[in-house]
């Protein structure tokens, strides 16, 4: 009996561990034939080796001396920054409101901005192209920031779920003591909430970082485009070949999106988890 348990968690476990092996290929080889190709010689993608047989570092310089590589990065760092703080604020105060106060029509709006945040974002460009019209804002990375930042609350449930786990009872000590709703959000439950902090921050930093159709539609001239853009545009002409130069650029872009990952790894996990604990 203990023998054939045995045997059966033994078949689980291999049967895990193909499973995880097939996908890490399937997520892996994209990734290394687009490193492989960014020192590859030439302008093709196209070859039947993946593992080049010369190597040069010119694609990577071409992007700083022939491209705004540099004016592009900058450009997106900064929107991505931007939106994060105040995507993430916004998203912990929409989430402790919720989870905090009682008052008319909350389920209702909850219910509201639950439906609202399953539509992909593009249903709204248009409208949202008009309002920032005649707000003059077209082509300024302020009116992307604003967009992504005011976006970002409608994917507060984790928020919510998450404060749903603090306990009541230090809430409510803090009140007895004459604390207000601002002292005891910022000194006692923010310094509880690091993961969620960590977990919202990543997902708003990575959004805004990786967005191209948003910013394809505001940002037109050159010295204001994102990554996305940028490089987009540099391949988008029917006769571009620089597809090696564009490879380049996909491993410089994807440079800090992978550090926060390696580095925020642990806190993500957490966040994510403890805000799924409850619905």
């Amino acid at each position: 009996m203990i023998t054939g348990k045995k045997a059966k968690t033994a078949f689980r476990l291999s049967f895990s561990y193909i499973a995880l092996v097939i996908l890490t290929i399937f997520c892996a080889y994209p990734a290394l034939w687009v490193l492989m190709s960014s020192f590859r010689t030439g302008d093709a993608l196209f070859s039947d080796k993946i593992i080049p047989t010369s190597y040069t570092f010119s694609h990577y310089t071409t992007l700083f001396d022939k491209h705004p590589f540099g004016v592009w990065y900058g450009n997106t760092m900064k929107i991505s920054i931007a939106s994060m703080i105040l995507g993430t604020i916004l998203t912990l105060l929409t989430g402790y409101a919720f989870s905090v106060f009682r008052f008319a029509g909350r389920k209702n709006l909850m219910s509201i901005l639950l439906v609202l945040g399953l539509f992909p974002g593009f249903m709204s460009m248009i409208a949202i192209y008009i309002l920032l019209n005649q707000m003059n804002l077209l082509n300024t990375h302020t009116a992307v920031v604003i967009v992504y930042a005011a976006g970002a609350p409608l994917y507060f449930l984790f928020a919510k779920s998450y404060f749903d786990t603090i306990p009541k009872s230090l809430v409510e000590a803090a009140r007895i003591d004459g604390a207000g709703h601002m002292p005891i959000f910022f000194r006692i439950v923010l310094p509880l909430s690091t993961p969620l902090i960590v977990f919202t921050s990543l997902m708003t930093f990575t959004g805004a970082f990786t967005d191209f159709i948003f910013a394809k539609l505001v940002l037109r001239s050159p010295e204001k485009k994102t990554l996305a853009v940028g490089l987009f545009d540099m391949i988008g002409d029917r006769f571009s070949t620089e597809f090696t130069t564009f490879a380049a650029g996909c491993v410089l872009a994807a440079v800090p999106v992978t550090i926060l990952f390696i580095l925020m790894q642990r806190f993500l996990v957490e966040g994510l988890t403890a805000g799924a604990d409850k619905g």
